[in-house]
């Protein structure tokens, strides 16, 4: 759907929460899951679509048989690809995850091969009258603890700056731009809002970055320049950015000064709690319930002023035994956007609505995306709806939030 706020942004949510992996398994949860969503928000009107695609899914759909099958059948449906998350490469549901979301990362000659058919896959299904651009939101870099030092730094700038080669030609043969949107999450290459600012301007807003694509590209190194900003841009992610305890409005305004691009906002909430004192039982208890053996959990803890990471929740919940003063924690767990009140835990949602509130007022003109892929693994006391009656949920809860 598009929204009638400054800018006419899209919105839609992140087909991620569908399980599978092949086209016919996309195939049949859009006919299905997405049309279900769309009958009950846009029944007479266009309807946005969040694509998630596996690198086996992109290659089916490089058959122009099937990429022309996939357009038809949205055109016959009133629905429009936007923007495609091509963050997992592989599978995503029912098995351990972990670490392995991240891999193969920006150093990795298939992370840039599966990327490219993403975008060209996305150039051809935008639709004529869509406006702006298309968006493909990936991995933020590498996960950190596999890619420490300057070298690997520079090896993820160089699939990048490889990538946006990729964009550039599209763009000229297609006419259609693409952006490539790399999404920050805690204990990555990118994690915070200073890190992403310290890797753009030291690895991609540069002259030796507009060198190196110009090499790619045969352009000259000026043209390059401005074809890095147009085509690279950020992924923000809602609950990403309030476990790390960033505020909304200054992260925004952080960006804006670096001259990077918003080119994507992920609409999602993490988890919060407080630790400490006579609850403290009751709710770690309460955490643990939500230690699933698919997903990577990250947890950050505010102790005063200072902040500790710990790479997984099982992790921060043996460091938490015996410990009884109080601290937040914060979790990377997605939870319905309109659940704030988890029983003994609360979700980061009145960050996300800080977050959206700003959006509006700034005028937000790009790409909105809910995304909440952990329905399967949730408590069953949170999941007590059909997935689609609780994603339309979440899309109100979202334009209620922007005003739309």
């Amino acid at each position: 759907m598009k929204l009638a706020i400054a800018g006419e942004p899209h919105l839609t949510y992140c087909t991620n929460v569908h399980p599978g992996e092949t086209w016919p398994e996309v195939r049949e949860n859009l006919a299905s899951h997405v049309a279900a969503v769309k009958r009950i928000l846009a029944p007479d009107g266009p309807f946005g679509v969040g694509l998630r695609l596996s690198a086996a899914a992109a290659e089916a759909l490089a058959a122009p048989a099937a990429r022309a099958e996939l357009g038809a059948w949205l055109a016959a449906e009133g629905m429009y690809v936007f923007t495609i998350n091509g963050f997992p490469y592989g599978a995503f549901h029912g098995a351990r995850v972990k670490e392995r979301v991240y891999e193969p990362d920006w150093r990795d000659a298939r992370r840039v091969a599966y990327s490219g058919r993403l975008a060209t896959l996305l150039a051809a299904l935008l639709p004529e009258d869509h406006g702006g651009y298309g968006s493909v939101s990936s991995v933020p870099g590498a996960f950190r603890p596999n890619a420490a030092g300057a070298a690997a730094r520079a090896a993820v700038a160089e699939g990048l700056l490889r990538h946006a080669a990729h964009l550039a030609a599209l763009e000229s043969e297609t006419g259609r731009c693409v952006r490539l949107a790399l999404e920050p999450e805690p204990w990555c290459l990118l994690e915070t809002v200073e890190d992403a600012v310290e890797f753009f301007h030291a690895h991609l807003w540069t002259a030796a970055a507009a060198i190196r694509l110009a090499a790619h590209t045969g352009r000259t190194p000026a043209a390059c320049a401005g074809l890095l900003r147009r085509h690279l841009g950020l992924c923000f992610d809602a609950c990403h950015m309030a476990v790390g305890f960033a505020e909304p409005e200054a992260a925004l305004a952080r960006l804006r000064a670096a001259e990077i691009d918003l080119v994507k906002v992920q609409v999602s909430a993490g988890m919060a709690a407080t630790l400490g004192g006579d609850g403290d039982a009751t709710t770690r208890a309460a955490l643990a319930a939500f230690a699933d053996d698919v997903y990577l959990h990250q947890v950050v803890e505010r102790r005063g002023g200072a902040l500790r990471r710990f790479v997984d929740l099982p992790d921060a919940l043996a460091a938490a035994l015996g410990d009884r003063s109080l601290r937040e924690w914060r979790v990377h767990f997605h939870v319905p956007l309109f659940r704030e009140d988890l029983g003994a835990l609360r979700s980061t949602q009145p960050w996300t609505a800080a977050l959206l509130r700003r959006l509006a007022a700034d005028g937000y003109a790009g790409h909105l995306e809910v995304e909440t892929y952990t329905w399967d693994v949730l408590p069953a006391r949170f999941r007590d709806e059909p997935v689609a009656a609780a994603v339309a949920r979440e899309l109100r809860w979202t334009m209620d939030r922007l005003g739309a």
